[in-house]
């Protein structure tokens, strides 16, 4: 019998090594001591607070932590996951049932390494993976502003995730795959406004967690930054060269459309993106004009879409010989009854170049997405402002239509607003759409 060679020995050590060594330092990031609680807040510079309050604003904490507007950063907001349902946590000094007793330190060790007061692992819907890249001062003012709070009492509702989610260990890994703790480093090849941009997209916005694919562990695939992802069941828009919009961007019209959800020829902000707008809009416009020079340098690689001649008009009756014709009649009747008064005419809820105008849907970039959810959502819940903010608004039909009007419709508009191929299994996205709206 031929005796194994020591190069194949060696690999028959190799793999169990390796195994070893993971589950050792899984070990080590599973185990974090709890962390004394501190007796009262500490006193803090009221300059400090107020730079806290920026960059607050910038890394969107509000946008999770507050249900109730009355009782913001009280937590208790449930954010949907392939994985399970996580809910916010309450971050405001209450000494019982938020971060009261929570010192610096371990304030710093939740937001770099997501280890709560406890030593609990946190689950990655906290963007900590993001928020350790902050520069000390940062977190020092986000500290101060945070403690500074109204203190409100709001005890942590519990997750509810799919088995073995619940399983908190099982995050060591998620750490040991995801979550790199170097610091920030600038481009030396970019201008100071790309790099304040980048660090408040990346440190502090967290625009990739939602505009890039996550992989089958929920971590992002960085090997496709921001190429697209989702938000809430909404499809998050690549902001790359893979862009959909059927218009370009300018520098200018980005840094309008993130502080006020609008921007000429361009769809106004919905869904998820309504609470991250209403957040940029309080951050200074400095910042905010930073950030959309950085994710324009990445917009302005996508090709134009949508030609001169395609950009406006009313959209047509479909065609006798349309191989889907009675699909395609459905959804222009569909269109005629509840879109075209106000699109086709130019004037209603939407958004478009004079006040109270509706954008041409040639110009709607939920048409040129490569997955129909936005549309859908469009379609049926209508865009509304936050409670007690201003904004653009167009009403949902999802009470008046049915299913098959709902696809005969966005499968219309797909064809003759985007002139675009089909979407794969729209009946089963609308459906699917419906559904989870229900249960939410």
């Amino acid at each position: 019998m031929k005796r194994p060679s020591r190069a194949r020995k060696v690999r028959w050590w190799l793999a169990p090594a390796a195994l070893v060594v993971l589950a050792l330092a899984a070990w080590a990031l599973v185990r974090q001591p709890a962390l004394e609680r501190q007796a009262a807040p500490p006193r803090v510079d009221p300059a400090l607070v107020a730079r806290g309050a920026n960059l607050a604003r910038l890394g969107l904490c509000a946008s999770c932590h507050t249900v109730d507007p009355a009782r913001p950063f009280a937590g208790g907001l449930g954010l949907h996951t392939p994985f399970g349902t996580v809910y916010s946590t309450n971050i405001t000094p209450d000494a019982r049932t938020g971060i009261g007793g929570w010192s610096p330190e371990a304030f710093e060790r939740a937001m770099r390494r997501g280890v709560s007061r406890d030593g609990r692992l946190l689950y990655p819907a906290f963007p900590y993976n993001h928020y350790t890249k902050l520069a000390q001062d940062d977190m020092r003012a986000l500290y101060a502003y945070f403690m500074t709070r109204p203190a409100l009492a709001a005890p942590a509702r519990e997750n509810r995730m799919r088995f073995p989610f619940g399983f908190r260990p099982l995050l060591a890994f998620w750490n040991l795959l995801y979550l790199d703790e170097s610091p920030w480093s600038q481009d030396a090849g970019q201008s100071a406004a790309w790099n304040r941009g980048a660090y408040v997209a990346e440190a502090l916005a967290h625009c990739t967690a939602c505009h890039t694919p996550r992989t089958l562990l929920g971590g992002p695939d960085l090997q496709r930054r921001l190429d697209g992802g989702e938000a809430e069941d909404w499809y998050a828009p690549a902001l790359n060269a893979n862009a959909p919009s059927p218009l370009p961007w300018t520098q200018a019209h980005l840094a309008a459309y993130l502080r006020t959800g609008i921007a000429p020829g361009h769809a106004v902000a919905a869904g998820p993106m309504q609470d991250v707008v209403v957040q940029l809009g309080q951050a200074d416009p400095g910042d905010v004009a930073a950030l959309a020079t950085y994710i324009h340098g990445f917009l302005k690689q996508a090709p134009a879409r949508a030609t001169p001649a395609r950009q406006s008009g009313p959209l047509p009756p479909p065609p006798d010989q349309d191989p889907d014709l009675a699909r395609m009649r459905l959804g222009y009747e569909t269109y005629a009854m509840a879109c075209a008064a106000c699109h086709d005419a130019g004037r209603g809820a939407g958004h478009g170049g004079a006040s109270g105008a509706a954008l041409q849907l040639q110009q709607a970039v939920a048409l040129y997405d490569p997955d129909p959810r936005s549309l859908v959502h469009i379609i049926r819940d209508g865009i509304v402002p936050p409670e007690g903010e201003p904004g653009r608004w167009m009403p949902g039909f999802g009470t008046v239509l049915g299913n098959a009007q709902v696809t005969a419709l966005a499968a219309y508009l797909r064809r003759y607003g985007a002139q675009a191929e089909p979407w794969p299994d729209l009946e089963k996205t609308v459906e699917r759409t419906v559904q989870k709206a229900r249960k939410q």
